[in-house]
């Protein structure tokens, strides 16, 4: 009998939006759980890679040092790495503050806005060993590894993810048409 691809997922930087359309596969994920073996993944909780995987779904760009150790750890032990929706593609809405200094956004979030001015009258911006350092802009995932694939749209459709995803499980072409990738 042929051993199961292993499929493993990460979410950096977004809104675990495709994550969540990944699942809008609805009960055709039962059909994909006969194809395969889950690895690491906030799905199923699993935390480490307990062996290396076949295929692995990337959502999210990487705005700190954690997201770079996680994408690089996930080269690492998979064969193929796909970036889904448009944060993994291109930074997304996070990457929105590639163009204004870190400093500037830290003392707006929680120093000058609305919700904080008052509650933080001692002006303490987030500093602890434990707290992963930012970037110095949001990074897509292609420009810290090697990505294999990428899955447009934010999110991407479900049936662009399950077409996608059983075509590389399964070995075969992909069939994508354009009604699962178009944006309009």
């Amino acid at each position: 009998m042929m051993k199961k691809p292993i499929i493993a997922t990460a979410s950096l930087a977004g809104c675990f939006g495709c994550h969540m359309s990944f699942l809008d596969i609805d009960e055709r994920i039962l059909d994909l759980v006969e194809l395969v073996h889950w690895g690491k993944s906030p799905i199923n909780d699993i935390k480490t890679f307990e062996q290396d995987c076949d295929i692995a779904l990337i959502e999210g760009g990487c705005c700190n040092d954690e997201h770079i150790h996680t994408l690089r750890d996930f080269r690492k032990h998979c064969r193929i790495l796909v970036a889904v929706g448009e944060c993994a593609i291109m930074g997304g809405l996070p990457a929105m503050r590639n163009n204004i200094p870190i400093q500037e956004c830290l003392e707006e979030a929680y120093l000058n806005s609305p919700s904080t001015a008052q509650a933080n009258p001692e002006q303490i911006l987030p500093n602890d060993a434990e707290l992963p350092a930012l970037l110095d802009k949001v990074y897509p995932c292609h420009e810290i590894v090697k990505m294999d694939y990428f899955l447009p749209g934010c999110p991407p459709r479900a049936d662009l993810i399950y077409g996608a995803l059983t075509a590389l499980v399964t070995g075969q072409e992909a069939k994508l048409p354009y009604e699962v990738i178009k944006f309009d």
